[in-house]
């Protein structure tokens, strides 16, 4: 090769080499990662009933380490999302562990000694839109992920989200697979008392800011062979005074069954009440509550209505044979740390109460308790059930100092139903967060 071709090569190179670096610039820069930090003691007592477990009692750690790229330079952007979960068994017997939705089980249904999962997520950005598609964390109306344990469920799938419209937020996608809170394989898709798995969920819908305190939204979804989903929701924050405000949020969920489901097949039915015992989803659900904030107090109260067809149903791998699948989350106000209250026909009146112990000189501490009564539940045992609950939760993070973020956490619920166990359940959490870049 001559002196002249290996200039033009060496030169060549250090172009792509420049051209590349400015490409990436932003991709690097824009870069974001953080290690969190989950320590979690979970005791979930059961009051009555003859079906093991008594008690599901155990203790974990969990590892979090979340990376966000930034875009690449151009009219396209390009970037990578990395979650890394590791969860470390600190204490759980057999017997303790029979049940467990935290912690996953070995060949002799013992708690494993630790479990871990890689999620990778490529992204496009073009204007205001951005399209995702790997490991998902969603939190919408109609499919929200569970983080009640100490590693998070997640979702494979694709999203896009847009904001080329002002005072308006686009969200569609699909979802094929979701990893349950514990365990480490992914899974299809069911409902509650669904064995058998869909592998396409269908999403689409948005939020329109119609003034700055009004915002309306709909949403539509759709779990092949079991059920298609609308979702209606408008949130108002009227100003009282200085300090003082009432929150109005109002929920309509519409659902209908498809496919495998509609047909009664087997495999594809949902558990508790259904009309005709066939296990067809048939629901209507709808809510309203309202939050009065006065300094720092937030008086909440609001009511839940369920129609009597079947349970109010969303995305869930409860039925499904993975063990480490079950949990998930609803959109509901009643979604609660035991009970759900969406059982077929259930009728349930709720109230919370919140303080910000900040006004006393203390920033970082928060309290709250809630009660909820849920009454007219239908059954495959019979109608007009009954169940109440109440949940205690309180926060505490550090402001200032060498451990400031690091936070402390309890919940205890206390259950007691017509249509299920009793429960007595508390939650003792420790997170922190460190920042890496």
């Amino acid at each position: 090769m001559s002196k002249h071709c290996v200039s033009v090569t060496v030169a060549g190179g250090i172009a792509g080499i420049a051209l590349c670096t400015t490409a990436y610039a932003d991709f690097l820069s824009d870069s974001k990662a953080n290690l969190g930090f989950r320590n979690l003691y979970y005791n979930n007592d059961n009051r009555d009933g003859t079906a093991a477990p008594s008690k599901t009692e155990e203790w974990a750690q969990g590892f979090m380490l979340d990376y966000k790229s930034g875009f690449t330079d151009g009219t396209i952007g390009v970037g990578l999302d990395a979650l890394g979960l590791m969860g470390v068994r600190l204490d759980s017997g057999k017997g303790r562990h029979v049940g467990s939705s935290m912690i996953p089980s070995d060949s002799d249904d013992r708690a494993v000694d630790e479990w871990s999962r890689l999620g990778l997520t490529g992204k496009v950005r073009l204007s205001k839109t951005e399209l995702r598609y790997g490991t998902l964390l969603p939190k919408l109306p109609i499919l929200v992920y569970s983080d009640g344990r100490v590693l998070p469920q997640t979702f494979e799938g694709a999203q896009v989200t847009s904001h080329e419209f002002e005072n308006v937020t686009f969200v569609a996608g699909q979802i094929e697979h979701a990893t349950g809170r514990g365990s480490t394989d992914a899974t299809g898709l069911a409902v509650s008392g669904g064995t058998m798995e869909s592998n396409k969920f269908d999403f689409a819908g948005g939020d329109w800011k119609i003034t700055k305190n009004l915002t309306a939204q709909y949403y539509y979804a759709k779990l092949e062979d079991y059920y298609r989903q609308h979702f209606v929701g408008v949130l108002h924050t009227f100003p009282i005074a200085e300090g003082q405000a009432i929150k109005t949020d109002l929920r309509y969920f519409k659902t209908d069954a498809d496919g495998a489901n509609d047909a009664g097949q087997v495999g594809y039915r949902t558990s508790g009440f259904t009309r005709n015992g066939d296990g067809r989803i048939d629901n209507d659900t709808w809510s309203a509550a309202f939050t009065y904030t006065f300094g720092a107090h937030a008086l909440l109260g609001g009511y839940q209505s369920v129609s009597d067809d079947s349970n109010f149903v969303q995305m869930s791998q409860g039925g499904l044979p993975d063990k480490g699948a079950g949990g998930n989350s609803l959109y509901l106000y009643t979604d609660r740390l035991i009970q759900s209250f969406n059982r077929a026909g259930e009728r349930t009146a709720f109230t919370q109460y919140s303080y910000d112990f900040a006004a006393l000189g203390a920033p970082g501490l928060k309290a709250s308790v809630m009660y909820l009564k849920g009454t007219d539940i239908k059954t495959t045992s019979g109608d007009d059930q009954k169940e109440w609950e109440r949940d205690f939760s309180l926060d505490y993070v550090i402001q200032s100092g060498t451990m400031q973020g690091l936070g402390f956490a309890w919940r205890n619920g206390v259950s007691r139903s017509e249509a299920s166990r009793d429960q007595d359940q508390n939650r003792f959490t420790v997170s922190y967060s460190i920042p890496l870049l």
